[in-house]
């Protein structure tokens, strides 16, 4: 489970609380050199407290300080034009090359049947589908031959069950797992293996009060996932122990009991 010598890049990494950041500190912990990028206008646009666009150079200042190889790179929006790709080119300008990619971010914003718009749909889909594929291609194109890769995409649960106030989210992460299957087979003769982790419900700080319990009773276990559940998921698909493993859509969500409204 050793990630020595590999050089990842991490997307999604805005805020303390968030995914993105425990995959980070992860990773980073195992021995891995890792580049994040986050944009953290997104989570302070939906009044996430701990949002900060200067999140990501603190983190990685504060692994660094420890011992830990992490850089960050400058806040930039994944649904402007040449934006992913330039992600991914700057991130192995850092490092050397990238060998592994694991796209975390995400635009989700509810508007149910009645309250659709163009522009909320081309949101979810630029950022979340447009932006990872851009970036899937150019990390093929930049990793070097003879080198492995390993690429770790985010779905939701909306394959598993209703998720009616954010269709266009729903819609948006149903496409990542395509993407998932197609890409693990096209790259697949350059080494490059590509799964996809439905993480379930994450106590990422945007629930609270009874809504928040109401989730919780939800999970046999009576709490809700952490940002670390999912790290360790993505450390295993990133590691060596994965190796055989490539296409797959693995939930890793605590036997989470959905009620069907969505």
């Amino acid at each position: 489970m050793d990630l020595k010598n590999r050089n990842i890049l991490i997307t999604g990494v805005s805020r303390p609380e968030g995914i993105g950041t425990a995959i980070t500190k992860k990773l980073a912990g195992v021995g891995a050199n890792v580049v994040i990028h986050g944009f953290s206008t997104y989570d302070e646009a939906l009044n996430y407290s701990d949002a900060s666009n200067d999140f990501s150079h603190h983190l990685a200042r504060e692994l660094s300080e420890k011992g830990y190889r992490v850089i960050s790179l400058s806040p930039s929006d994944l649904s402007i034009k040449g934006v992913p790709e330039h992600v991914i080119a700057e991130g192995a300008n850092k490092l050397g090359y990238l060998d592994g990619l694991v796209l975390n971010h995400a635009y989700s914003v509810e508007a149910p049947i009645g309250e659709w718009t163009m522009e909320n749909i081309d949101a979810h889909l630029n950022v979340n589908v447009r932006a990872s594929m851009l970036m899937i291609q150019t990390f093929s194109e930049q990793i070097p031959t003879g080198k492995d890769g390993a690429i770790t995409l985010f779905t939701s649960g909306q394959y598993l069950g209703p998720m009616t106030n954010e269709i266009a989210y729903a819609v948006s992460k149903e496409a990542i797992i395509g993407l998932c299957k197609q890409a693990a087979v096209a790259l697949a003769p350059q080494h490059i293996r590509v799964n996809c982790i439905n993480p379930g419900p994450v106590d990422t700080g945007y629930l609270t009060g009874e809504a928040y319990e109401k989730v919780a009773r939800m999970f046999p276990s009576g709490r809700w996932g952490t940002p670390e559940d999912a790290a360790k998921l993505v450390h295993f698909l990133q590691s060596d122990y994965a190796s055989w493993i490539t296409g797959e859509i693995i939930a890793s969500e605590g036997g989470f009991r959905r009620d069907g409204n969505g």
